[in-house]
This record gives C-alpha cells, sequence and structure tokens, in this order.
C-alpha cells in the first residue's frame, strides 16, 4: 500500500484499494465513493424543529452535528443515543459536547458523547480491518476481523459492508487480483505474480483472471500487446463517433468533433495493441449503432468487450436495463445494484464508462433531475434524452 494511502488510513478513512467495488486507483477518488458519512455534509440540523425531528427518528445522519441536554438528569447526549427519549419540555439542544459542559451538563456515559461519534468509531474499525486484509499471506477469517474490531461477527460485516459497499472477503479478492495488477506492471513473471498475491494456487486465479483483468494475465502483463483492435469513426448527429472493437465485441465509443483527436485517444487508450482494418462484423456493428444514433426506438443490442471491475459491470449492466426514453437518478440505480448507499460511487462508475450510448449513462440524472455531468459534453446528453423522448409511446 502507498504512504499516501497510510497515511489516510490512519486519520480513519478506508484505503483505495478495493478495485472490485469499483474504487479507483486514485485514493482521494475512492474515499470519495466509499465514504457513506458524506451524506452527513449535506442534512440541515441547523432549527429546533429539524434537530427535535433527528432526535425522534435517533437519525444516525444527526451523531456530531449536535447534542441535546435533560434538565432532569443534568446530562448531555448524543442524538442517536439510545436512553429513554425525555419529555420534549426537558430537553435543550447545544451546538457542541463543550456547549453543553458550559451549560452546566455532564456527558452521558451510556452514548459517550464528548468522544468520537459513532461513524468515525466504525470508519476506523473497518480501516483497521482493511490493513489487517492487506497485510496477511492469506486472507483472514470473518471471526478474527471481527475479533480485532471489537465487534460482533454480524455487527462487523454489515458496518465493513455498509462503508466499503462489499464483504470481507470481496475485499480481500480485489486486493489480491490488483497486488498481481501490479507485480505484473513491475515485469514479473505470471506464476510469480500470482502467488506473490497471496493466490494459493494458479489454477484459482485463472478460473477467474478474464473478470479480473480483461485479457489474459500474459496479455496484461504485456500491455495489452497482440490484441486486435478494429475502429472506425463516423459523422453522426452528434459530430464525429468513434467505435472500437476487438473480436469479442466494442470496447470503445466516444464524441469528438476532431478526427484526429479521436484517433489519438483510441490508440493512447489502447498503446500495445494491434490496430487492424474493420471487417464484415464489426462493420455491421458500427451500422446499428448509428443507426440507433438516429432512431433510439429500441435496446441496443451490441456484444461489448469490457475491461472493467466487477462493481462497475454490476453499474454498467444496469444502465443497460434502462430502456430509451426513461431516465433513473444514482441512487435508483443504487439500489437496482442492491447497494443503495453508493449512490456516488454510481456517479463515479458512469463517469469512468468508456462506451457511449451502449452503456447509456446519459439516462442517468441527478436528484432532482439534473443533468449533472457527461463525459461527452452535457449538450450531447441533452440532445440524447431529447431524442429518445420523443419516441411515440
Amino acid at each position: 500500500m502507498s504512504s499516501e494511502v497510510m497515511v489516510l488510513a490512519e486519520k480513519n478513512h478506508i484505503p483505495a484499494t478495493c478495485a472490485s467495488a469499483g474504487f479507483e486507483s486514485n485514493p482521494q477518488d475512492a474515499l470519495r465513493e466509499i465514504s457513506s458519512y458524506s451524506a452527513c455534509m449535506n442534512r440541515e440540523f441547523h432549527t429546533t424543529a429539524q434537530r427535535w425531528s433527528a432526535l425522534q427518528q435517533r437519525d444516525p445522519l444527526a451523531d456530531g452535528r449536535f447534542v441535546y441536554s435533560v434538565a432532569t438528569t443534568g446530562i448531555y447526549c448524543r442524538p442517536v443515543c439510545p436512553s429513554k427519549l425525555a419529555r420534549r419540555e426537558n430537553i435543550a439542544f447545544h451546538d457542541t459536547p463543550a456547549a453543553a459542559a458550559s451549560a452546566g451538563f455532564r456527558p452521558c456515559k451510556r452514548c459517550q458523547p464528548d468522544g468520537p461519534t459513532q461513524s468515525a468509531r466504525h470508519t476506523a474499525a473497518v480501516a483497521k480491518a482493511c490493513r489487517l486484509i492487506e497485510s496477511a499471506e492469506s486472507p483472514p477469517a470473518l471471526d478474527e476481523l471481527a475479533a480485532a474490531t471489537e465487534m460482533s461477527r454480524y455487527h462487523f460485516l454489515r458496518t465493513f459492508k455498509s462503508i466499503t459497499g462489499v464483504t470481507p472477503g470481496k475485499y480481500a479478492a480485489a486486493h489480491r487480483s490488483q497486488k498481481v495488477r501490479t507485480t505484473l506492471r513491475e515485469n514479473s513473471s505470471v506464476t510469480a505474480a500470482i502467488y506473490d498475491a497471496g493466490f494459493n494456487s494458479s489454477s484459482h486465479f485463472y478460473q477467474n483472471a478474464a473478470g479480473t483483468l480483461g485479457m489474459s494475465p500474459a496479455d496484461y502483463r504485456r500491455g495489452g500487446q497482440g490484441v486486435a483492435i478494429r475502429h472506425a469513426i463516423t459523422p453522426c448527429l452528434l459530430g464525429l463517433v468513434l467505435v472500437a472493437g476487438t473480436a469479442r465485441g466494442i470496447c470503445r465509443v466516444s464524441f469528438g468533433y476532431d478526427r484526429a483527436t479521436l484517433e489519438r485517444e483510441v490508440r493512447d487508450a489502447f498503446p500495445n495493441a494491434v490496430f487492424e482494418k474493420p471487417d464484415k462484423a464489426f462493420t455491421a456493428w458500427v451500422k446499428s449503432l448509428v443507426a440507433h444514433l438516429r432512431r433510439p426506438s429500441e435496446k441496443l443490442d451490441l456484444p461489448l468487450d469490457i475491461r472493467c471491475t466487477a462493481f462497475q459491470q454490476r453499474v454498467w449492466q444496469a444502465l443497460r436495463e434502462i430502456p430509451p426514453g426513461e431516465t433513473a437518478n444514482y441512487s435508483e440505480v443504487a439500489a437496482r445494484i442492491g447497494q443503495p448507499t453508493a449512490a456516488r460511487a454510481v456517479a463515479r462508475a458512469c463517469a469512468t464508462n468508456p462506451i457511449a450510448v451502449a452503456i447509456p449513462c446519459h439516462r442517468v440524472l441527478g436528484t432532482h433531475g439534473s443533468l449533472t455531468g457527461y463525459r461527452w459534453g452535457i449538450e450531447r446528453k441533452q440532445q440524447l434524452l431529447q431524442q429518445e423522448s420523443a419516441i411515440p409511446k
């Protein structure tokens, strides 16, 4: 793990090594995606009415935003304190524990409002578990991780998954896969990379190599050298569209206005590939995509060859299930893939989608229906949606 990630872990954040959850190698990107607690910053608890409502619901997002005191007991608590709720007329709200203490109240021994918030404690515990997973020669057992974080087995599993979006087992698998990638890039032999990453047999690794690397381990080590790619650049309603594909399917679709720029982008994306002339099958794929841009009345069904993580794959498959003329927001997509707290990670997966239209990330909107960002420009996103909304029902 890099020293930067280690520092972040020490600050009670989660290391960015879990590729299977859709996290990028950049630690800052990963932290933004996996931190479900950032939602706290978007909630307001300024007024007495807002705080009373949060207290009644024991809203976890209110923890750390204010404390409340009880006149009849002389103590102050967190809004998530499990103790019995006092009568409203006996409760006062304070911005900070220090303010409550200055008013003459003692901290509750049960919820310890003068200590770290529950979310901070959970994040620190999961960070500790991640470090244990990453430093172990073989994936630690669930009971071992739970004991190390002083949680019950069930509570630890639920907490770990809520923060990282994956189980500890999947996190360990992703870390080993990332270690294989790193070792292969250092020109190690495939066999050495597999065993150095903690796989106890080469057969176990090769069973999942396609999903892990997107190509054979030897090809990955050579930067995709020898992989045959065909591509075409053709005019469309949105300017120029570049379509690239392998024998397995489409691997890139992007828009632009300059042919040379698009040509350079595809060659930069696959620097060691062999570029061949389009054949009949590939030409048919291009015609199908261009026709869909003109009349997006039906689901575009093209074979795809995507080098992606397991999380990205789940998000992109969910996008392909959104019919033309319909949209969804990031939270709805997150719910569809079974990770309702992963809206920010879904947004990141949309932003890194390399295949426009065939993976219709343009059909995903912000929470309030805003267009938000689009890799190929907001204007193109708006035009695509306008064309699809005009489809007769």
